[in-house]
């Protein structure tokens, strides 16, 4: 109970919050002005532009593989000034690129600090959460990353489209900036474990069997968001949908307001609580989006998507992290974002192709089986858990009544 009461608005989980929004910030304000920048300055076709995305994605996932095992036996507040030294220098560094080819190699770099600080950050402020409020901190945390991501995009272009690229970078430097003194007082940081990095061999140093599951599950989910981000403008010029971009700013209001309380569900009643309801929310949201005809529609159909979403994901996060022993942390993170970052891409491959075959309407319909595939398994594995934990418990019941 005395642990229950343990503050969660502490300083350094305030502080650590406050980097990871100016970190993602940085990030939205990147995402959909490359292209463009790209476009306009080395005359890119659209495959070639669409590759700064690709690159920086590719970055950032070997990245966070490795981070996860730095973690476990060096110090987290080093690795964490390392990776937004390299965000902070490829930034600035754009300034100086003078083709095509330069400017993909330095957003794999940024990519890779990026991976970096991104999986080091949220294993720094599970050390801030007290661990029954695990699952309502994390969903705090995550509001910083829904809050920029909101807010990222809508300044990046509106900066790029008013003063040109150079201030688009300078405010990304300025924002690096602010991230410094701010982390150099936090004091959450775990001490590294002595022999950690020796415990373990081959691939297990980089998963744990417990993650396979959440990870998957998060995977499905992720790849209906990628045919969301992929295709969702498409999709409103196919189907005459004239404000088609309310559909991402009711998500993230959604998720906004469904943070909060999932993660107060998540460790009051666990992941029963919120994930079936959190797919059910992703499936209605996606066949209602798949025939919208109204405004009414589309903005119903991205708050029951943002609900469904603001469920799932800071508790998949939470239930990751509590799966693994405190020094394997960075790993469930980095594998947690990998798992965000794939789907993201399979899903703009994959639902691209449906697509491509029928139609961007047809393909959101589909896409919602992902979802039901998600209620299959996840109900098979639990199935199968009280199984395994009935079996466990019968030499415990006979010998109980050996001795009666």
């Amino acid at each position: 109970m005395g642990e229950q009461r343990e503050k969660l608005w502490s300083k350094d989980f305030i502080l650590i919050t406050l980097s990871n929004f100016f970190l993602f910030l940085i990030i939205q304000m990147q995402l959909p002005t490359f292209p463009t920048y790209a476009k306009e300055t080395y005359l890119a076709n659209d495959f070639t532009a669409g590759l700064t995305a690709s690159f920086f994605a590719l970055g950032a996932v070997v990245a966070r593989v490795f981070t996860g095992e730095w973690l476990k036996s060096k110090s987290s507040k080093r690795i964490l000034i390392v990776g937004l030294c390299i965000v902070g220098l490829t930034t600035a560094g754009y300034y100086w690129t003078s083709s095509m080819t330069l400017l993909l190699i330095m957003r794999a770099l940024f990519g890779f600090g990026f991976g970096i600080s991104s999986t080091t950050l949220p294993t720094v402020v599970t050390n801030a959460i007290p661990s029954k409020r695990l699952g309502e901190g994390m969903g705090y945390y995550g509001l910083s990353q829904s809050l920029a991501q909101a807010l990222g995009p809508m300044i990046g272009l509106g900066v790029l489209s008013a003063f040109g690229f150079g201030s688009m970078l300078s405010v990304g430097v300025a924002a690096i900036v602010l991230i410094f003194p701010i982390v150099s007082i936090i004091r959450a940081y775990r001490q590294p474990t002595l022999g950690a990095h020796a415990q373990e061999k081959g691939l297990k140093r980089f998963y744990d069997r417990k993650i396979l599951l959440p990870a998957f599950l998060n995977f499905c989910m992720s790849v209906t968001y990628g045919g969301l981000v992929s295709f969702l403008a498409l999709y409103g010029r196919e189907a005459n949908i004239e404000h088609i971009s309310w559909f991402f700013l009711c998500n993230a209001v959604a998720i906004v307001l469904v943070r909060p309380i999932s993660g107060k569900l998540f460790d009051k009643k666990g992941h029963i609580a919120v994930f079936p309801p959190g797919a059910i929310f992703i499936i209605l949201g996606l066949i209602g989006l798949s025939y919208v005809k109204s405004d009414v529609i589309l903005i119903i159909s991205a708050l029951l998507y943002g609900a469904g979403y603001g469920c799932i994901q800071p508790s998949t996060q939470a239930w990751m992290v509590k799966e693994v022993k405190p020094e394997q942390r960075g790993m469930a993170n980095g594998f947690f974002l990998n798992s965000i970052d794939c789907g993201i891409a399979v899903g703009s491959i994959l639902l691209g192709t449906i697509a491509a075959q029928t139609s961007y309407a047809m393909m959101y319909r589909l896409s919602a089986l992902l979802m039901v595939l998600f209620l299959i398994v996840y109900f098979l594995a639990r199935l199968s858990a009280v199984k395994q934990r009935k079996r466990a418990s019968v030499p415990v019941s006979v010998s109980q009544n050996i001795e009666a």
